[in-house]
């Protein structure tokens, strides 16, 4: 995977479980379960899915004091995964996750209650050595902001960012990251733009409510790459009326595609046209069936005709020039050999599996060497 030449912002680092959002931080990618929270079963059922598709944090809405009490079952059962606990109004609900192990708390401190609830929330907070994000929303600002503004704006987002900001800075709480999100694509660049010039907390990216799968990921790839290539953003989640599961994977195609992080196989492949010596199309859609569990970076290219094929199999990790009978592969920019085109699906996930076992034993002895100069260092 190439280098990429974005400059990432500078901000404060802060954890959410074993997760760092923020500085150097990897920027992470999440989702949020649309089970029914106190269903136990299906939710954990779901979260194992979005880590199994690449999810560094999962979110998990909380209503209700019943679902507090589902959430202390959920946290028992998944005990590593990295769990933001989804809290509106009710002060009660973060005292109890926080009690509980949640590992975020996502609140507005302007609609927990008095000042005194808020600081409740943050003793918590601090107390249970965890974080908090402040999601400011175009669909929900303050009425008096609607009134002053008209309609949401950036600066209507950024005013009542700064409002929650100053509520957790008087409390001398620092520990947590906003967001800013709105449906519309050119509101939610004006909005991030305006809070990254103000603040240096870690931000959330999003746009909230993006649609249906396609039309979604459009608009969230959009929006989210245009921050992103400013350098703005440490934690993105894509929200699609879609399985969580499908936007963790959209959150690391567009990181991949921007050069920032790679999980599983970045797919090289023409749109196919009357040059094609095989069905491109469909041998594709079976390849990325297949290889969805990988989550080893590569560059895998497949290209159904001589005319692109070598030069973008030159740059891959694995490379595929169509031809009949057979198609030629390349390996890390060589000529490798000759697999026949009839079975190029088996060949080349083959060949990907190979690599796999390859990259994790490689991966293994690293940190077996690494651990033997670690033994070595403290013997010394």
């Amino acid at each position: 995977m190439q280098e990429s030449p974005i400059k990432r912002r500078l901000t404060r680092k802060i954890r959410v479980g074993k997760v760092f959002v923020g500085g150097d931080a990897p920027i992470s990618v999440q989702t949020m379960t649309n089970t029914e929270t106190c269903d136990v079963a299906a939710t954990v059922g779901q979260i194992e899915r979005c880590v199994a598709a690449g999810a560094d944090i999962v979110r998990v809405s909380v209503p209700s004091m019943e679902a507090a009490e589902a959430f202390g079952e959920i946290r028992r059962r998944l005990p590593e995964v990295p769990l933001v606990t989804d809290i509106h109004f009710d002060y009660r609900i973060a005292l109890r996750v926080a009690e509980l192990g949640a590992d975020c708390l996502r609140i507005n401190p302007g609609n927990i209650g008095s000042d005194d609830k808020v600081r409740e929330v943050v003793a918590a907070a601090r107390h249970h050595g965890i974080s908090m994000r402040i999601g400011v929303n175009a669909g929900s600002l303050e009425k008096d902001l609607q009134a002053k503004y008209g309609e949401p704006t950036g600066q209507a987002l950024l005013e009542s960012a700064l409002r929650h900001v100053d509520i957790l800075e008087r409390l001398d709480f620092h520990e947590y990251k906003i967001s800013v999100k709105a449906s519309n694509v050119f509101l939610t660049l004006d909005a991030y733009r305006l809070l990254s010039a103000q603040i240096d907390k870690p931000l959330h990216l999003g746009v909230t409510e993006a649609g249906v799968f396609r039309s979604g990921t459009v608009k969230s790839a959009i929006a989210l790459g245009g921050l992103l290539l400013d350098g703005i953003g440490d934690t993105v989640r894509i929200s699609l009326a879609a399985e969580p599961e499908e936007e963790v994977k959209v959150g690391f195609d567009i990181l991949r595609s921007l050069a920032i992080r790679s999980n599983g196989i970045n797919f090289i492949a023409c749109p196919s046209c009357s040059r094609q010596e095989f069905d491109v199309i469909r041998v594709m859609n079976a390849l990325e069936a297949r290889l969805e569990d990988v989550r080893v970076p590569m560059d895998l290219s497949v290209i159904g005709c001589k005319v692109n094929g070598p030069g973008e199999a030159k740059e891959a990790d694995i490379g595929v020039v169509g031809a009949l009978p057979n198609s030629l592969v390349y390996r890390h920019g060589e000529k490798s050999h000759l697999i026949p085109t009839a079975n190029l699906v088996d060949e080349i996930e083959k060949m990907v599996r190979e690599r796999v076992r390859q990259a994790e034993a490689e991966a293994a002895q690293k940190k077996s060497d690494d651990a033997a100069r670690g033994v070595f260092a403290r013997g010394d």
